[in-house]
């Protein structure tokens, strides 16, 4: 979530804030969080980036409130012959993707240059994941001389004056000294060539996704055409976030051109803005939202939110990146219904709840575990594909139609409790952790040809074999189950200082010290140690008991 504020009086030139708007700013799923005679303050959830800009949040708004009639759209310029972006192999290692435009005839002043500044920061935060997934840069065009060159070299030969510096500096330098440098250093730091944005005359633009240079990256209010480029790993996102800014300066007035991209012989041109078509079912939309609702009632509705309708088929804007699957079209029309206007039922059946037995021996671990003074943790089911290849897994479940940079079920525990590890390297130690959750394997014999199971990982810094051996004994103990340890070998543990685990003689898990060599793939500082075992036998032997 993000609050952005917005100028009153800027607001009102489009939309009046009268009691009933008021009412509605937070029935449109936007809470308003503060108003006063200078500006109102509005809280915008991670799913609507588009909303962040004031030109983008009254456009949805306007239609919200039944003002605008019909669907934005917006006009795009083929792109001139030197609006050319030259992208060298040399990235893929490094920021992989670009897309770029060029929108011409703005009227800027301090007001919509601090909208500019305010929209880039906050897609920064939000969709960009602080920079790591999407890196912005908007440039002012007179200052640079197309087409534009998109490489990676040794930061050995980056030298230039970054933004709100009088000096130049060496790209080292920059992530030494400059703030925002300082800031995102943690992004480049481990890559051999550095990425560079620079124009045909040589001049670096940016080093992306630190800083623009001071010569050719400052916008002001005498600027009137802008070269915009995004950078980063995930190529929907990176769309996405450019289709947004577009769209925000074309309704500061700017004219839309495209750009195109030379990427290996293989050309393409950004910003798209061509519509998505998803298939909408009138029988889905009233089952799950307990209505009667016609076809026409889904036109009218879905109109308010933005989104054509028509011959049983939803037309979403391209700025919109958190229409996915039917059910988020679903979710706009009870948005447009008014959610206060549903009347709550209570179902006609007659149940009884309780917590299963597997649910009772997990919160019974974790109190254990708790007792201990161990912290625990909830992480994400998926992984990244560099997490992946740290841990050398060798068949990786990957998702088909990932929206995210999470691409990967995890197998283990040990993955995301070395992320953690990793994050916090630099707060205080010991950093005990664990955590009770689902892992994943391939395995043939169910529908889908992965199985699903529980499982137990306790992660401590700085610990070591005998202190885990404490910690097995103790669980062992308290579950009244006899846990059992027997030397083996682990590829992400110290040889000789590693156990499986037993129960029954049957082997569900191991003990033991984490390897040096996944610790610096990991860039953790301080030794640790770890104990992963499966509760699926464990859930067995106890009912059992």
């Amino acid at each position: 979530m993000t609050n952005v504020k917005f100028s009153r009086k800027e607001f009102e030139k489009e939309i009046k804030l009268t009691q009933e708007t008021i009412e509605k700013i937070s029935l449109f799923g936007t809470p308003l969080e503060s108003i006063s005679n200078e500006e109102i303050e509005i809280e915008i959830f991670p799913n609507r980036p588009d909303l962040i800009s004031i030109q983008g949040y009254i456009r949805s708004f306007r239609q919200f409130l039944g003002e605008s009639k019909s669907e934005k759209k917006y006009k795009i310029n083929k792109p001139l012959p030197d609006y050319k972006v030259k992208i060298s192999p040399s990235v893929k290692k490094v920021r992989p993707h670009t897309v770029c435009a060029i929108v011409k005839g703005l009227k800027l002043d301090n007001e919509k240059i601090k909208d500019i500044i305010s929209l880039q920061e906050k897609l920064h935060i939000t969709i960009g994941r602080n920079r790591k997934k999407v890196a912005i840069g908007i440039y002012p065009l007179e200052k640079i001389k197309l087409p534009i060159k998109y490489e990676a070299i040794s930061p050995k030969k980056i030298q230039f004056t970054p933004l709100d510096s009088e000096k130049e500096m060496s790209a080292l330098q920059i992530l030494k000294r400059h703030p925002a440098g300082k800031a995102y250093a943690h992004l480049l730091e481990k890559e051999e060539l550095f990425p560079i944005f620079s124009d045909s005359a040589n001049n670096i633009l940016s080093l992306p996704p630190i800083i623009n240079s001071d010569k050719t990256g400052r916008v002001t209010a005498s600027t009137k055409d802008v070269f915009i480029e995004c950078s980063g790993h995930d190529l929907p996102s990176l769309n996405k976030t450019l289709n947004i800014i577009v769209t925000a300066l074309s309704d500061m007035g700017g004219e839309i051109y495209q750009m195109t991209l030379e990427n290996g012989g293989k050309n393409s041109t950004t910003p798209d803005l061509t519509l998505e078509k998803i298939k909408l079912s009138l029988e889905n939309t009233n089952a799950m939202l307990g209505l009667n609702l016609k076809e026409a009632d889904l036109q009218k509705l879905l109109s308010k939110m933005g989104i054509e309708y028509k011959n049983k088929t939803a037309s979403v804007p391209a700025w919109r990146t958190d229409i996915l699957h039917e059910v988020d079209l679903i979710e706009d029309i009870a948005i447009a219904y008014g959610y206060e206007k549903f009347v709550p039922e209570l179902p006609n059946i007659s149940t009884e709840g309780a917590e299963s037995r597997e649910s009772r021996i997990k919160s019974r671990i974790s109190e254990l575990l708790i007792g201990l003074n161990l912290t625990e943790v909830s992480t994400y089911h998926l992984i990244k594909q560099e997490e992946a290849e740290k841990s050398k897994l060798k068949e990786p479940i990957e998702l088909e139609n990932s929206k995210t940079e999470y691409k990967i079920l995890r197998p283990n525990l040990l993955i995301p409790a070395m992320r953690i590890l990793s994050e916090n390297k630099d707060n205080e130690y010991p950093q005990e952790i664990f955590e009770i959750g689902r892992v994943f394997s391939h395995d043939k014999k169910t529908e889908t040809g992965v199985r699903e199971d529980n499982s137990l990982i306790i992660l401590s810094s700085p610990a070591n074999f005998t202190k885990m051996k404490q910690v097995i004994d103790y669980i062992s103990q308290s579950l009244g189950i006899e846990l059992s340890l027997k030397e083996s070998t682990h590829p992400q543990l110290i040889e000789g200082r590693t156990a499986s685990v037993n129960l029954k003689n049957k082997e569900i898990g191991h003990l033991g010290e984490v390897n040096p060599e996944t610790l610096r793939a990991w860039t953790i500082k301080m030794p640790a140690a770890v104990i992963e075992i499966s509760l699926e036998e464990i859930f067995k032997t106890i009912k059992e008991n």
